[in-house]
């Protein structure tokens, strides 16, 4: 079947699932193969709220993806491959045995996600991709301090004896709940993302 015909009968059901946070926060999106990593970027920034406010990369089959630009003037013991060049089709999900890959966000806190490749499903034209089909939970605040400065935040943010109770309720804003998620401002928010960004990356041009 060839590439473009075979882009536009199915698309890719994946589960992304924020790493070492219980509960889990977890998104379901429907994603169309024709998708380049840079594009997955910003459709993964959007479906979890962040700020594209740090480094990040995808870690597919031992191989390093993302911005290149980003590793000059550092040493580093991988290449990073450019993301725009490689599409989801271009991965061959059916030989996999385990068909997931790993996108890290802020090295610092390093909320490492896991992508896992579900199914490819029929293409409904009646739906826009990328979709977001399902969720759970608000996620962490930017710079908390990764999964365990999360975990320490919220015992603090629930418990209102906490010594740091007030601070990180100030500090993290009135809107935020750790629990809520809305599907339809999701969805919002991924659309919105994937047309500022013009089929790459929109800090390049945005800049």
């Amino acid at each position: 079947m060839p590439a473009m015909d075979f882009d536009k009968q199915l698309v890719m059901q994946t589960k992304i699932t924020i790493q070492d946070i219980e509960p889990p926060i977890w998104r379901r999106i429907l994603l169309p193969l024709d998708l380049n990593l840079a594009q997955l970027h910003e459709v993964i920034q959007a479906a979890f709220a962040w700020t594209d406010s740090h480094l990040h990369q995808f870690i597919i089959g031992g191989l390093v993806y993302g911005a290149p630009e980003f590793n000059e003037g550092f040493e580093h013991e991988c290449t990073t491959f450019e993301a725009t060049e490689v599409r989801l089709r271009d991965f061959n999900t059916y030989h996999l045995r385990d068909p997931s890959f790993v996108y890290e966000y802020d090295f610092g806190d390093s909320w490492i996600h896991l992508i896992e490749v579900e199914n490819l499903i029929p293409h409904d034209e009646k739906l826009k991709h990328p979709l977001c089909i399902g969720g759970e939970r608000h996620r962490p605040p930017e710079d908390v301090g990764g999964p365990h400065g999360y975990a320490e935040f919220l015992e603090a943010w629930h418990d209102k004896t906490h010594e740091e109770h007030r601070g990180y309720r100030t500090w993290a804003g009135r809107s935020f709940n750790p629990e809520k998620f809305d599907i339809d401002a999701t969805n919002k928010l991924i659309r919105s993302a994937l047309r500022k960004s013009r089929g790459g990356y929109r800090f390049r041009f945005e800049s």
